[in-house]
């Protein structure tokens, strides 16, 4: 079965040029023009992606994205104008999973589209055994068998791609990781000119841990480079044991 793509765009050219290329892809692809429509069909049924312009009538793609997010997993990918940074940093907080500035190249978008939907299907897939017991770092504890992190025992609200960073560095704590590795390793995608959503996904997640209570400032940059895991005191193990 083909993966059903709701494109929520309001520049009707635009979006039929998408869909036609998205539909030769082997994609089903249904069309949204303003924030109120695509929120509504967004809720309406399961989306295996959703394609969000942030520029939108009615509803700006943010707000759609902030209501989406308290009901749909879906993954989102986010359209935003060219150097609209801010845009972006909201977009990852809120939950999106990539951005595409515009203008782009429609082929550019389909492989991002195809990157997105083969990581979430990677995170579908049981990478650890069920077993597999929590990995704790002074007072985070990462739950890999449920995906989640909490800190002193409070939920930390990480999206799917803040969750998968995170996990990566972990498994490689004192091991400098490159920009090329984790965008391939959590992006499922190869890092391209002037691509800075690693680079927000870092600060978000940082700022997350942070904000949770995390004792330790554990990720460090590595200027030019990309990241390190440095924790303190990292081990796997059963707290009560």
């Amino acid at each position: 079965m083909s993966a059903k793509i709701l494109l929520i765009e309001d520049d009707q050219d635009l979006s039929s040029l998408l869909s036609e290329l998205l539909t030769l892809d082997g994609y089903t692809v249904d069309n949204a023009y303003t924030g109120n429509d695509g929120l509504q069909k967004a809720l309406a049924t399961h989306w295996d992606a959703i394609i969000l312009d942030i520029m939108l009538p009615e509803m700006d793609g943010l707000e759609v994205l902030r209501r989406l997010r308290s009901q749909c997993k879906s993954p989102v990918m986010m359209l935003t104008a060219r150097g609209e940074e801010l845009d972006r940093i909201i977009g990852f907080e809120l939950g999106a999973d990539d951005y595409l500035p515009k203008p782009f190249n429609p082929r550019e978008l389909a492989a991002r589209l195809k990157a997105l939907l083969r990581r979430v299907q990677l995170d579908r897939e049981p990478a650890e055994q069920p077993t597999s017991p929590p990995i704790f770092i002074e007072n985070l504890c990462i739950n890999m068998g449920a995906r989640e992190a909490s800190i002193d025992d409070h939920h930390v609200p990480l999206t799917q791609v803040e969750f998968d960073l995170l996990l990566v560095l972990v498994k490689n704590t004192g091991k400098v990781m490159t920009k090329e590795a984790l965008y391939e390793m959590v992006l499922a995608r190869k890092l391209s000119l002037y691509d800075r959503a690693l680079d927000v996904h870092v600060s978000n997640l940082r700022k997350k841990l942070a904000e949770s209570g995390l004792k330790i400032d554990p990720i460090k940059t590595i200027r030019g480079v990309g990241y390190l895991f440095s924790a303190v005191a990292s081990k796997t193990a059963n707290r009560h044991e």
